[in-house]
């Protein structure tokens, strides 16, 4: 333990992490891990993960931690200390360890793997793809060759993720059969696009889920169509519902009916839908076709005491169902994934939450929440002005005419399959709170 060996980092990042821990700040310590970068000293590494470790009770990541500590250059320390790190969501500590043992392994599909993994949670998709290709004349079919494909396929290199894929027998094992057919259908969507290019289009390639509006905000500061932080706007849940209308028409699809989920928020805004869509309101049951089931945010239905069911029931798409998420988040996205989407952020409040206002003093002051009826917060939406904000002028235009075009180039290639959740950002980055 570090009272035995009385032992401290000396790099200046690492040494900040250590007093982060010092005063109590756990996150702060892993802020100053990642900043350390690649090429700090391991056992430096190990030391300030073994304490935070024992900090946040990671037993098993202690120990290896620990283990790591002692024998900076053992294999198996450096495995074993990698593998204890993607387990407990550190995957970039994970990855200069498992590169080291690859390197001197090149054979071990178990490193590669592990590496692979690492690599897909901190969304490095181009890394995994070079890894994994660097080894084709020794790895399987299956996972390898799959993963070598969705990689191409996430790190935007269609050209690798198609020869790959073609390569790429049947599995004989039935677990790989739905990742094989969802991977079959991102290159058909790649396909329908042509050549896909822009936020929206990946967004659909990668999950099938078409993208309402863009940010108008931080194109250029590398937002790319996402929003960061957002106070969200009864304006902009009718923009979102009014680009719904236009795929619904674009795509021959013929809902029957708006099915209103238990949440305030998915309420509010199915209610808002039934307006706009000029279709009936009725409780979700799950299972029920020919519907358009909205929610406001999928990650508020799941706090619901009903939200978990439902957001199960919702895996597996029943014939004609819609599912329209208006609010989605792209840094921690939600379980399922749904077909429309009316915006994508990291942090919203949404129209009638708690506002954070400034006054002509220049005071922040937090307004309380709107608790009007659901009924009249839904038709100040449908009543709300839809001009899009012009934004700062940065971003390329997003005119309806455009959506309609992108929303019949994919009349063919939506609404099939299931809704399985997609962690990744695909090839478009955008920037985001740490």
């Amino acid at each position: 333990m570090f009272s035995r060996r009385a032992r401290r980092p000396k790099s200046a990042e690492l040494t900040k992490a250590w007093e982060c821990l010092d005063s109590g700040d756990l996150p702060g310590a892993v802020r100053q891990l990642r900043a350390a970068g690649e090429e700090a000293p391991i056992a430096e590494v190990a030391l300030v993960v073994e304490r935070a470790a024992r900090s946040a009770g990671f037993d098993d990541l202690e120990q290896a931690a620990a283990a790591l500590a002692a024998k900076p250059g053992d294999a198996n320390s450096l495995f074993a200390f990698g593998y204890a790190c993607v387990e407990r969501g550190l995957s970039f500590l994970a990855i200069p360890p498992l590169r080291t043992v690859l390197s001197h392994n090149p054979g071990s599909l178990m490193v590669l793997r592990e590496l692979v993994s690492a690599y897909e949670r901190e969304e490095r998709h181009q890394e995994a793809a070079a890894e994994l290709a660097l080894r084709e004349g020794e790895f399987m079919d299956w996972p390898d060759r799959y993963l070598l494909v969705h990689n191409a396929i996430m790190a935007g290199d269609l050209d690798l993720a198609r020869r790959q894929h073609a390569l790429l027998p049947d599995p004989e094992d039935e677990q790989w059969r739905p990742p094989q057919a969802r991977q079959t259908r991102m290159l058909e969507r790649a396909a329908a696009l042509g050549e896909p290019s822009g936020l929206r289009d990946w967004q659909y390639v990668i999950g099938g889920q078409v993208l309402g509006t863009l940010s108008p905000f931080g194109f250029e500061a590398g937002m790319a169509g996402r929003y960061a932080y957002l106070q969200d706007t009864p304006e902009l849940c009718l923009s979102g519902l009014r680009r719904l209308e236009t795929l619904l028409s674009a795509t021959g699809a013929s809902p029957r009916s708006v099915s209103l989920l238990p949440d305030r928020g998915s309420r509010i805004l199915g209610l808002a839908a039934a307006e706009v869509l000029r279709l009936p309101a009725v409780p979700f049951e799950a299972g029920r076709p020919d519907t358009v089931v909205v929610a406001y945010d999928l990650d508020e239905l799941a706090g619901h005491p009903a939200g978990p069911e439902i957001i199960g029931s919702l895996f597996e798409r029943a014939p004609g169902q819609v599912l329209h998420e208006h609010a989605s988040s792209w840094t921690d996205t939600p379980a399922v994934t749904a077909d429309s989407v009316g915006l994508l952020h990291q942090v919203v409040v949404a129209p009638w939450g708690e506002r954070l206002r400034f006054g002509e003093d220049g005071e922040r002051h937090q307004e309380p929440a709107d608790d009007r009826p659901e009924e009249e917060l839904a038709d100040e939406i449908a009543g709300a002005d839809a001009t899009p904000d012009e934004g700062d002028g940065e971003g390329p235009a997003d005119t309806d005419e455009a959506f309609a075009a992108f929303a019949g180039s994919v009349r063919d290639t939506w609404l099939r399959g299931d809704r399985a959740r997609v962690k990744s950002s695909g090839p478009v980055r955008s920037s985001r709170f740490a």
